[in-house]
């Protein structure tokens, strides 16, 4: 083998392999309007961000902070506001991508109340969907009720990484309770480089495997996510993932 056709193997192995994320075309979980929740603190930091997203090759962000009852109090008051001084940045900036924001909603029984009263909920895409997420540990008593009152409600009800629900891995008539009733999940990218767990990992391969995975994202909070995932072009999972039907390329 001459030293050409090294570098050209070396070149195109996973290692070397730039993270491409054009075939996704849009991001919808991340945390980058500063300073209303655990993400991003301040509009350098958020740029910083939305510039290596975009040099991705995503075309769009829908940003979803979060909206926690006892933590991370937002609502379209906090959160529209600071899209607007977001988009205005990043235009200014001249990056070229697309911002959207809807939320991150917990779900808890203030949650489930605002559904219950029909309160709008922070949406996106052209079927209305809702990003919720529950504790990672232990399994809301209300999950499948609330989802089904929020599709009474006209909204389709996206469940956010739920390979990351300790209570989904032990309960697997929870995840067919799920899966019958044709709820989306959404995977996060960083699940399939073992970045939070190994089992996680192994958890994010069996819904992808069983086609439950309708929407992927970043849930970018900081470079530290950016800088893991930028691996993910190394696990073999990568491709798969491109394999499917997603959702996110008609966001």
């Amino acid at each position: 083998m001459s030293i050409f056709d090294l570098f050209i193997k070396l070149k195109k192995s996973p290692e070397n392999q730039a993270l491409d994320l054009s075939w996704l075309h849009a991001d919808m979980h991340s945390h980058l309007i500063p300073g209303i929740d655990d993400g991003a603190q301040s509009i350098e930091e958020s740029l910083v961000l939305i510039e290596r997203l975009a040099s991705y090759g995503l075309k769009k962000l829908i940003i979803t902070p979060h909206i926690m009852s006892e933590f991370f109090k937002n609502t379209p008051e906090t959160i529209l506001p600071g899209l607007k001084k977001l988009q205005t940045a990043v235009a200014d900036t001249g990056i070229p991508i697309e911002l959207e924001a809807a939320a991150e909603y917990y779900l808890d029984e203030i949650f489930f109340e605002k559904v219950e009263k029909n309160e709008p909920l922070l949406s996106f895409g052209a079927n209305k969907l809702v990003l919720v997420e529950t504790g990672f540990m232990s399994k809301p008593h209300i999950l499948l009720e609330t989802f089904f009152r929020m599709e009474m409600s006209g909204y389709q009800p996206v469940f956010a990484h739920p390979e990351r629900y300790m209570y989904l891995h032990q309960e697997s008539s929870t995840l067919e309770a799920l899966a019958d009733r044709n709820i989306p999940f959404q995977l996060n990218l960083l699940s399939l480089t073992g970045y939070y767990s190994k089992a996680v990992k192994k958890f994010a391969e069996k819904i992808v495997d069983r086609g439950l995975v309708k929407l992927a994202g970043t849930d970018c909070h900081n470079e530290k996510y950016l800088d893991a995932l930028e691996r993910l072009p190394q696990e073999k999972y990568y491709e798969k993932l491109q394999a499917l039907d997603l959702w996110n390329q008609q966001l």
